[in-house]
């Protein structure tokens, strides 16, 4: 009895310590999909419709609504008159900030 509760436990941690060596060994392929996931600066003066929509919040239908209101009043002064384009709030807004660029 002794020596099957022996291999149990030893069973048990190679089973932990396996687990635990591919949860470490995983974390620089976590780290590498995080920073592709970070976003590139978009100028929002220049960008296409395809560009904005790398944007949070920011769909097809918004990223034409920037373009326009880019065309009617020829271009962005400041990334806070985003907040004149219809659908963009202060939350979508906020989370892009540091994200856009006016050259």
């Amino acid at each position: 009895m002794k020596a099957f509760v022996s291999c149990v436990f030893a069973a048990a941690l190679v089973l932990l310590s396996s687990s635990f060596a591919l949860a470490v060994e995983n974390k620089p392929a976590q780290k590498a999909a995080e920073a592709s996931q970070l976003q590139q600066a978009v100028n929002i003066n220049t960008a296409d419709a395809d560009t904005l929509s790398t944007l949070k919040g920011i769909g097809a239908k918004k990223a034409e609504a920037i373009i326009a209101w880019r065309e009617a009043n020829g271009g962005f002064t400041s990334v806070e008159q985003l907040l004149e384009v219809k659908g963009i709030g202060v939350a979508i807004l906020d989370a892009n900030r540091d994200n856009l660029r006016l050259q």
